[in-house]
């Protein structure tokens, strides 16, 4: 569980946001004065406790310089993969959120038409969705893609590296990247990702990197 600042926090201002609203579109004419009051102040109250509520349980991404987390996923391949294993090279460590949708399968093609690009930086692609290994095998035996995807089933490292969303009641990975160093350390993070550009942006990065 992560302590967050409440007062700067997007769950803070849109409660507050809310707030306004219903204070704005409280109705003055339906009920008097005193009940009218008790209703807001309800209204308030319950706003106010699901914002903190979210707030309180708020996953934190790791920040650029600090170590990423480590991990141990099994492959499309059923082995299991650590980051620790890639120790010495630059990990590109994407999550997306489901196999065979056309972002992501999209997004996987245009690394895998860059992985020579990849390697020449000694850089390696790692993959990271909730699907199984199995769902993992079989689309990357459909899309022709040859590096690690990898499956977080218990949705434990989507979650640690803040990249876990609910989308039509089921959970899956938000479309976030993170470039390791060589070191373990997280050195760029991507929140907004467009999937059409997005490898090309992270070569870019690399390159800065690695000046």
């Amino acid at each position: 569980m992560h302590t967050v600042a409440v007062g700067n926090t997007k769950e803070y201002r849109e409660s507050q946001r809310v707030r306004e609203i219903i204070q704005r579109e409280a109705p003055s004419n339906r009920w008097p004065g005193e009940k009218r009051m008790k209703i807001f102040r309800v209204l308030s109250t319950c706003v106010i406790f699901l914002s903190f509520t979210v707030t309180l349980f708020a996953g934190s991404a790791p920040s650029v310089g600090s170590a990423a987390p480590e991990f141990t996923l099994n492959s499309q391949e059923g082995s299991p993969v650590s980051l620790k294993d890639f120790h010495g090279k630059w990990v590109v460590l994407y999550f997306y959120p489901k196999d065979f949708t056309s972002g992501c399968t999209i997004e996987a093609h245009n690394f895998q038409r860059d992985l020579s690009q990849y390697q020449q930086k000694n850089a390696v692609i790692l993959g990271v969705s909730v699907d199984s290994p199995d769902s993992h095998k079989q689309f990357c035996a459909k899309e022709g893609l040859n590096f690690k995807l990898l499956a977080d089933t218990d949705y434990k490292v989507s979650t640690e590296y803040d990249s876990l969303m609910t989308y039509n009641g089921a959970k899956m990975a938000s479309r976030h990247t993170f470039i390791i160093s060589p070191d373990g350390k997280v050195v760029k993070t991507f929140t907004e990702v467009n999937p059409n550009k997005h490898s090309e942006e992270v070569l870019t990065a690399l390159a800065e990197l690695q000046k």
